[in-house]
This record gives structure tokens, C-alpha cells and sequence, in this order.
């Protein structure tokens, strides 16, 4: 997959979005109607739902980062990709990778998070 990164990048913008109203354009065009999200702290569906666990992870981490770790790849219809969650300090809370499942049109039927530090 040659977008992997853009993928990635788009994924972590919606993240990092801390204006509600943008956030949810984000959501909307990132993930299809039906997309679910899931890792071991929390889960959801929907552009309702996602954006609901994005507000409320800013909610918990104020002033905290998504980055992007290493370079993102892709086959098929799946893309892998890490980050950091960084402090508004710059120190490192929190490290994981997505794996996600892109639907025909591009947008994201499906994520998977797994936390490699938390």
C-alpha cells in the first residue's frame, strides 16, 4: 500500500484535533460510517463513537501529542503504523501501533490499537 503514511498521518491529525467541530469533519472523513475502534482501554463505533473516544482521550491527556514512530506500511488493505503520545513537556507517556483496515474507499472500516507502553 503506497499511502500508509498519509493513512497514518491523517489518523493522527484526527488525534491530535482539539477543536470539536474539526475533529468530527476529521472522523467523518477518515472512517466509514460503520468503522470501529478498539484497544485495550476502550472501544467504539461509528463517527459518534470514535469521536468520542478521541475527546475524551484529550479530555484525560490535556495537552498531550500523538506522533508518528518509524515509518508506517501497508498490503493489501491494511496499514501498520506506531506513535508516541507525548507530554506537553515533550517526555514520552505512552507507545503503541495501529493496525488498520481500509475500506474500498479509502476510509477506515476498522482500527486495532495495541499499547506497547502506557
Amino acid at each position: 500500500m503506497n499511502n500508509a503514511s498519509t493513512i497514518a498521518r491523517q489518523y493522527l491529525a484526527a488525534w491530535n484535533e482539539a477543536d470539536g467541530a474539526a475533529r468530527r469533519n476529521h472522523v467523518k472523513q477518515l472512517f466509514t460510517p460503520n468503522a470501529r475502534y478498539v484497544d485495550p482501554m476502550m472501544q467504539g463505533s461509528g463517527h459518534e463513537g470514535i469521536e468520542t473516544l478521541i475527546a475524551g482521550a484529550q479530555h484525560h491527556f490535556p495537552g498531550h501529542r500523538f506522533e508518528l514512530s518509524g515509518v508506517p506500511d501497508g498490503h493489501n488493505d491494511v496499514v501498520r503504523f506506531s506513535w508516541t503520545l507525548r507530554a506537553p513537556d515533550g517526555d514520552s507517556v505512552a507507545h503503541g501501533t495501529d493496525i488498520a483496515v481500509v475500506a474500498g474507499d479509502g476510509r477506515l472500516a476498522s482500527v486495532t490499537g495495541f499499547l506497547d507502553k502506557a
